[in-house]
C-alpha cells in the first residue's frame, strides 16, 4: 500500500469543476492585481478569525516580514522566538537587520516556552527586544496568557506566526476561546499548498484588531502608497495573487470540516499506538493536544489542534524514516537543524543553550494526518512502524 504524506489531489478532486469555474471568471475579468476576490477572501478571514481587518499578502514569510516592518524593526534591534520553527520566523528577522534571540520550547507541545521567554526578557537590560514572534507549530496555539502577559510586563508587542494554525484556538482563563491570529498585535498566516488552507502557489494574510496597524501594513504592502504614486512609507510589493484568493474562497468554506478530519485522523493513530504497546516500551511519543480536555467541557466545539502536522518523537528516529519510505510511506522530519544551528547564523549571535529545542529536531517525524487518510491507510502506517521496531 501507498501511503503519501500529503494527497492534494484527493482535496481537489470534489473542487475542481468549481475551481476552475472561479479562476476562469478571473482571468476573463483581466482583474489581475487585487480586485474582488482579494477583498473578498480579507473580509471572509476577518470574521473567520474574529478580527477587525485582514490584509492579504504574497506569501506568509511576507506577512512576518510586512508586521516587522510595520514595528520600525531595524539594525541594532532583537527578536525573541523559538529556534525550533521554518527558516521564515527568523529569516525576516535578519531581513530587517535585527537579531533573533531565543527561548527554548516547551517538550510536551513543541511550542516557545513562556518560563524561558521570562528569563530572557528579565536578562534583556538594554531594552533591545521589539518584538515577540511565538510560533504557533503543528496547528496548536502556543500559551499565550502567559505570553501577552509577559508582552504587557515588559511593552513588547507579540506577532503571532499562526502559519500552521489558521482557525486553531485557545482557551483564555475565563474560558474564552479564541482564534489564531486575533491575541497579539497581529498574526500572520501562510497558505503554502501543505497548509490546512492552502493554495495552488504562495499566499499570505496579516490578521489584527488593531485598525491603525491594519492600515499601515495595507500601506505596506503595496510599495507605502497611499493614494497610488504617493509614499510616505517606504514598503514592498506583498500583493496578494487574487486567483490565490478565489481558490481559498472556496476552499475556506471547507476548513472546519478538514479540521475535525485530522482530528479524527489523530484519535485514530492515537487508539492504534495505544493498542500496540510501543508507548508503554520507550519507542515511541505521542503528539499531546493540550488544550483538548477544556475543549470538551466547553459548550461548542472548539479547535484545540488543527494538526497540520502529527508528530511523534521516535527512537532511532532516521532509522524509522528509511524504513518507512522503504515501505511506500510518507514521512518528513520538521525540522531537522534548530534555526540557531543554521550556518547563516555563525558568527551573528552567541550560540544558545536551548536543550529541548535540539532534541525536538534529533527526534521527531511527521505521519501522513490529511483529511482523506482512510483508517486502512493508517492501521497500515502503524502496523509497519511496529514491525520497524519489532524486527
Amino acid at each position: 500500500m501507498k501511503v503519501p504524506l500529503l494527497d492534494l489531489g484527493s482535496q481537489l478532486k470534489p473542487l475542481r469543476e468549481e475551481i476552475i469555474a472561479t479562476v476562469t471568471k478571473v482571468i476573463d475579468s483581466t482583474r489581475y492585481i487585487q480586485g474582488p476576490e482579494v477583498t473578498g477572501l480579507e473580509d471572509e478571514v476577518a470574521e473567520y478569525c474574529d478580527t477587525k481587518s485582514a490584509i492579504g499578502v504574497s506569501s506568509g514569510t511576507d506577512a512576518l516580514l510586512v508586521a516587522l516592518m510595520a514595528l520600525d524593526i531595524g539594525p541594532g534591534d532583537y527578536v525573541l522566538t523559538t529556534s525550533y520553527s521554518f527558516f521564515a520566523t527568523m529569516g525576516v528577522i535578519l531581513r530587517c537587520g535585527a537579531r533573533p534571540i531565543f527561548a527554548d520550547i516547551d517538550p510536551v507541545s513543541f511550542n516557545i516556552d513562556p518560563v524561558d521567554m521570562a528569563r530572557v526578557l528579565e536578562n534583556d537590560t538594554e531594552k533591545n527586544i521589539k518584538a515577540i514572534i511565538p510560533v504557533h507549530l503543528y496547528g496548536q496555539c502556543a500559551d499565550m496568557t502567559a505570553i501577552m502577559a509577559l508582552s504587557e510586563k515588559y511593552s513588547v508587542p507579540v506577532i503571532e506566526d499562526a502559519a500552521q494554525a489558521i482557525g486553531a484556538e485557545y482557551p483564555d482563563v475565563k474560558g474564552n476561546w479564541h482564534r489564531s491570529g486575533s491575541m497579539g498585535l497581529a498574526g500572520c498566516f501562510s497558505f503554502f499548498p501543505s497548509k490546512n488552507l492552502g493554495g495552488m502557489g504562495d499566499g499570505g494574510m496579516l490578521v489584527s484588531n488593531d485598525s491603525n496597524f491594519g492600515r499601515l501594513v495595507r500601506k505596506l504592502r503595496n510599495h507605502g502608497a497611499e493614494p497610488k504614486y504617493y509614499h510616505s512609507k517606504i514598503g514592498g510589493n506583498f500583493r496578494l495573487d487574487p486567483i490565490q484568493a478565489a481558490v481559498l474562497r472556496i476552499k475556506l468554506k471547507h476548513l472546519e470540516k478538514w479540521h475535525a478530519s485530522r482530528r479524527e485522523n489523530a484519535e485514530t493513530y492515537n487508539s492504534l499506538f495505544a493498542e500496540s504497546s510501543l508507548i508503554m516500551e520507550g519507542k515511541l511519543k505521542l503528539p499531546i493536544a493540550v488544550y483538548k480536555d477544556l475543549a470538551e467541557k466547553s459548550t461548542g466545539s472548539n479547535n484545540y489542534h488543527i494538526y497540520n502536522q502529527y508528530i511523534i518523537t521516535a527512537n532511532n528516529r532516521d532509522g524509522l524514516i528509511d524504513w518507512l519510505r522503504s515501505q511506500d510511506i510518507g514521512c518528513e522530519i520538521y525540522y531537522p537543524l534548530c534555526l540557531h544551528e543554521q550556518e547563516c547564523l555563525e558568527g551573528l549571535i552567541e550560540k544558545p543553550s536551548l536543550p529541548h529545542s535540539e532534541k525536538a529536531a534529533r527526534s521527531t517525524i511527521a505521519l501522513p494526518i490529511y483529511p482523506e487518510l482512510t483508517s486502512e491507510m493508517q492501521a497500515y502506517v502503524v502496523g509497519k512502524i511496529v514491525e520497524f521496531y519489532r524486527s
